[in-house]
């Protein structure tokens, strides 16, 4: 009735502003509609320094039912100016009945965000050295007075945890380490928002670990060990030929013997067996006209007296009977 809308429904309890990296969300906790059906609907609006109190203008938060106002959502995801003062109140609503106003404590994003580490964080190892890339946590928007720095802490099997940073690109690189050794590390980012002077460390990354790969002196030192290892092995296997050669001399050279082969006038009989074999034989018993030397044969004078005469014919001149003569 009519007396109802005098009635005042509970303020929503506990209302809080929840900044995580670029998130910017306000919950609350709801307030008892007694024994109506109707559910109780919210209403949130904000103000920046001096501004009116108004409704939000960024998402529509007026006449929800839930229990929370998301700021950055797909439509909008920046939320409010990250470097703004911005104060938000919420009231429940139930026909014409409301609640008194909820205010949270106004708030800048820069300075009362808690940042979660670095992004997309992904570990590449080099010759005696670790590099690291990464993202933001998030994007600081238009803002030129702020920005992130980032520092790893890293640390061997056994050893004393190291910090490198801080550093302003989105890479680190962790050098003069042992090769072949694992490294475990852990990221951080810092925010820095110059016009109020503030430095906001934020959360350290899960822990990765790499094993580190050969640096140049240890490749080097493989090359020398690789040769030297090769160079053994050869005068090894050179000697151990060679035992093998003195030892077993005669088996390697019964092997290696050329077996007996038959001759040519034999193996020409034997592919033509209608020849007769003496004819076979004598073929090449003598030797070719023209491979035949002169012969020069001086006969010694069987008489005191008589006059030597050197005679001289070619070999295939020579007469039957000097040669029989010569014989005598």
């Amino acid at each position: 009735g009519i007396g109802d809308c005098f009635s005042q429904l509970a303020a929503p309890r506990n209302p809080k502003i929840h900044l995580y990296n670029a998130e910017q969300v306000l919950s609350w906790e709801s307030s008892s509609a007694g024994n109506d059906t109707e559910p109780v609907r919210y209403r949130v609006q904000n103000k920046f320094t001096s501004n009116n109190w108004d409704d939000v203008s960024l998402v529509n938060c007026s006449q929800i039912t839930a229990t929370e106002c998301r700021f950055t959502t797909a439509n909008f995801s920046g939320g409010f100016q990250k470097d703004f003062n911005v104060s938000l109140r919420v009231r429940a609503e139930l026909g014409c009945r409301v609640s008194a106003w909820a205010t949270v404590p106004w708030f800048q994003h820069f300075r009362n965000v808690t940042i979660g580490p670095p992004e997309n964080i992904v570990v590449t190892p080099g010759g005696g050295s670790l590099i690291v890339t990464f993202s933001a946590p998030f994007d600081t928007g238009s803002s030129a007075e702020a920005s992130f720095s980032y520092y790893a802490r890293y640390w061997g099997k056994g050893g004393t945890q190291q910090v490198k940073g801080p550093e302003t690109s989105n890479s680190i690189l962790l050098n003069n380490l042992k090769p072949f050794r694992v490294y475990c590390l852990q990221v951080q980012a810092q925010l820095f928002w110059t016009t109020p002077k503030i430095v906001k460390p934020g959360n350290f990354s899960n822990t990765f670990c790499q094993e580190t790969a050969a640096d140049a002196s240890t490749r080097l030192q493989q090359i020398i060990l690789i040769s030297v290892g090769i160079f053994a092995l050869l005068l090894a296997l050179t000697g151990g030929c060679f035992f093998l050669v003195l030892r077993y001399q005669e088996l390697i050279k019964y092997w290696f013997h050329t077996p007996p082969g038959i001759p040519s006038q034999i193996e020409e009989y034997l592919k033509d067996p209608t020849q007769p074999i003496l004819e076979v034989l004598d073929k090449d018993s003598w030797p070719k006209d023209d491979a035949w030397d002169s012969v020069s044969i001086i006969s010694s004078p069987e008489k005191e007296g008589e006059d030597f005469e050197p005679k001289h014919w070619s070999s295939q001149e020579t007469p039957q009977e000097d040669i029989e003569q010569g014989n005598r």
